[in-house]
C-alpha cells in the first residue's frame, strides 16, 4: 500500500515536471524551439545507435507503428462509423506511393518490406473505400481542400531530374524516386484538414501521431545506416544526377519527419494535460492577435466619439430651432 502511494506521488511529480517543461518550451521563440527540436532528435539518434545493433529493426519498428496507426483508423471507421477529421487526399497519396513502391519492390528487390507494404497498401485502399462510399456523409470535404496536384506534379518533375543511377531500367528508377518524394509530402492534406478544423478528435490524433513516430524511426534507420556503412549505403543507392540522389533520399526522410514534429509536440502536450481532444493553435501569432484586438478597440472608440459628436450637433440644432420659435 505504501509503495503504491509512493509510486503515485512520484508519477504526479514527474507529470508536473513534464508539464512545467512543456509550458517553458511553449513560451520560447521559434528559433529556440527549432534548436531544442534538433538537439532532442540528435540525442535520440545517439541513443538508438547505442542500443540498436541491427538497424533493420528500426525499419520494422517504423512499419509496426504505421500498422498501429492504421489499426486505430480501422477502429474509428468500423466502431465509430465516422470519418470526420480524416483527409481522403492523404489516404489517396498514401495508396499512390505505396502502390509505386510495391511495383519497385517486385521488380527490383523482393523481401519482407514488400509484404509489409502490401498489407499497408490494401488496408489503405479499404480506408479509401470506406470514406468514399460507406461513410461519405461524415466526410468533411470542405475542410479537405488541399490541392494534391500542387505536390504530385513537382514530385514527378523532381523524379525526372533527380533519380538513382543503379543498373535497373530507367522506368523503375524513376518510379523509385517518385515514391520517395510522394511519401515525404503525403501527410500535408491531413495537416490542412486539422489546421482548418482546429480541433482533432482522439482517434485521428493517435493516427497522425503514429505517422510521426513511424516517419522518425524510418528517418533514423536511413541516417544510422549511412553512418554505420561510412557512406557505403549512399553508393549502393546510386549517386544519380549530379550525385544528388542519396542526399535527396535523406532530405526527404528529414522533411517528412519535421512536417509532423510540430503536431507531435502539441499531441504530447495535450496528452500530459489530460485532454482527450487535441486543440491546435490558430495560425495567427499572439502579438498579431493583440494588435488586431487593439485595432478593434480603437475603431470602437472612434465610432463612439463620432456618435457622441453627432448627438451633440443634433442637440445644438434642436436647441437653436426651439430658440427661434
Amino acid at each position: 500500500m505504501i509503495l503504491t502511494e509512493r509510486s503515485g506521488v512520484m508519477m504526479k511529480e514527474l507529470k508536473s515536471r513534464i508539464q512545467y517543461a512543456m509550458s517553458w518550451i511553449r513560451r520560447q521563440p521559434p528559433k529556440v524551439k527549432a534548436f531544442l527540436a534538433v538537439v532532442s532528435a540528435m540525442t535520440v539518434l545517439v541513443f538508438l545507435r547505442v542500443i540498436v545493433h541491427d538497424k533493420e529493426y528500426l525499419f520494422l519498428a517504423s512499419e509496426a507503428v504505421h500498422a498501429t496507426g492504421i489499426s486505430v483508423l480501422i477502429y474509428k471507421l468500423t466502431k465509430e462509423r465516422t470519418c470526420a477529421g480524416l483527409s481522403l487526399k492523404t489516404q489517396e497519396l498514401t495508396a499512390l506511393y505505396l502502390g509505386v513502391r510495391l511495383y519497385c519492390s517486385f521488380v527490383m528487390e523482393f523481401g519482407l518490406h514488400t509484404l509489409l507494404d502490401s498489407a499497408a497498401f490494401f488496408t489503405t485502399l479499404w480506408v479509401i473505400y470506406m470514406i468514399r462510399l460507406k461513410l461519405r456523409a461524415t466526410y468533411m470535404e470542405d475542410k479537405d481542400n488541399f490541392v494534391i496536384y500542387y505536390v504530385v506534379v513537382p514530385c514527378v518533375v523532381v523524379s525526372f531530374l533527380i533519380h538513382p543511377s543503379t543498373h535497373h531500367h530507367i522506368i523503375n528508377r524513376l518510379f523509385w524516386a517518385l515514391c520517395v518524394y510522394l511519401e515525404a509530402v503525403s501527410v500535408l492534406p491531413q495537416l490542412r484538414v486539422m489546421q482548418n478544423t482546429k480541433i482533432v478528435e482522439p482517434f485521428t490524433a493517435h493516427y497522425v501521431f503514429a505517422l510521426g513516430i513511424a516517419r522518425f524511426l524510418n528517418c533514423a534507420h536511413w541516417i544510422l545506416e549511412v553512418l554505420d556503412t561510412r557512406g557505403g549505403l549512399l553508393t549502393a543507392l546510386g549517386y544519380g544526377t549530379y550525385g544528388l540522389w542519396p542526399f535527396m533520399v535523406i532530405l526527404s526522410e528529414i522533411i517528412q519527419t519535421f512536417i509532423l514534429a510540430d503536431f507531435c509536440y502539441y499531441y504530447v502536450q495535450s496528452l500530459m494535460g489530460g485532454q482527450l481532444v487535441l486543440r491546435l493553435p490558430s495560425g495567427e501569432s499572439a502579438s498579431l492577435q493583440r494588435r488586431l484586438m487593439a485595432e478593434e478597440e480603437e475603431d470602437g472608440m472612434v465610432k463612439m466619439n463620432f456618435m457622441r459628436i453627432l448627438r451633440n450637433l443634433v442637440k445644438i440644432f434642436m436647441d437653436d430651432e426651439k430658440a427661434m420659435k
